[in-house]
């Protein structure tokens, strides 16, 4: 299997990645720091991994997406799964003083990850097959007063891989949106870990699962989907009373 990650440094990408290099993957990773490509290069080729190619870039270069992802292709000599990942947890309170730090959050987890589904979609669609998975949030399923920036950008990306889904069905492609709740990761250090902080490496499994599986929509763990169906029932007049 032919498997390119981007954000593949992050602690999901990586704890999916594990999983696939078990069943021997050839891979295609994209991360802004070469160092930390070249550890986890390292471990997934330890955990079984074929061939190995990484790729250093900042993603929100969207000039050079379309070149990284013609380098994926030619390097694998095709893909079989895309799976996007990168995404900051920004300062909720900077971006509501500064209308630069907003739009640095949503270009970062939003505009860049469309633009690497405009046109790895265009690719899939054209060999009508495989699997393009997408790392979004629950935070996308309200707006809440302490991620609101946050959670628009994953509220854009979800609808956009709605629209996607149903376009690409057509041709046999899966698109797949990953909702995972609160985890344990460097992104969240600075959080006070609560009860539903979940750790990565059960995150990893749903995501590979839900690839492997080719689901639609995944809650990971899947007890956010429930969570999710009360928050959202809340009528707007009390919500807004709430402190979330």
């Amino acid at each position: 299997m032919r498997v390119a990650i981007v954000g593949a440094t992050s602690a999901l990408a990586h704890e999916t990645a594990k999983f696939f290099a078990r069943d021997g993957a050839d891979f295609f990773l994209v991360g802004r720091s070469a160092d930390k490509l070249s550890v986890v290069a390292a471990d997934l080729k330890v955990r079984g991994a074929q061939a190995i190619e990484t790729y250093t870039l900042d993603l929100n270069q969207l000039e050079h997406h379309d070149e990284m992802l013609q380098q994926a292709i030619a390097t694998l000599g095709g893909l079989d799964v895309l799976l996007i990942a990168h995404g900051t947890l920004g300062d909720q309170r900077a971006c509501e003083l500064s209308v630069a730090e907003t739009l640095q959050e949503l270009n970062t987890n939003a505009l860049s990850v469309i633009s690497l589904l405009t046109l790895s979609a265009n690719y899939f669609e054209q060999h009508k097959r495989g699997t393009i998975a997408v790392i979004s949030s629950v935070a996308g399923d309200r707006g809440r007063q302490t991620n609101y920036v946050y959670g628009t950008a994953k509220a854009a990306v979800s609808t956009f891989l709605q629209g996607l889904r149903n376009r690409l069905s057509k041709s046999g492609v899966a698109v797949i949106t990953i909702k995972p709740g609160t985890v344990s990761t460097p992104m969240t250090a600075h959080m006070k870990q609560g009860l539903l902080f979940a750790q990565p490496q059960a995150v990893g499994e749903g995501i590979y699962e839900a690839i492997k599986k080719r689901k639609d929509v995944a809650y990971t763990p899947g007890y956010w989907r429930i969570i999710m169906l009360v928050i959202k029932a809340i009528p707007e007049n009390i919500f807004k009373r709430l402190s979330l």
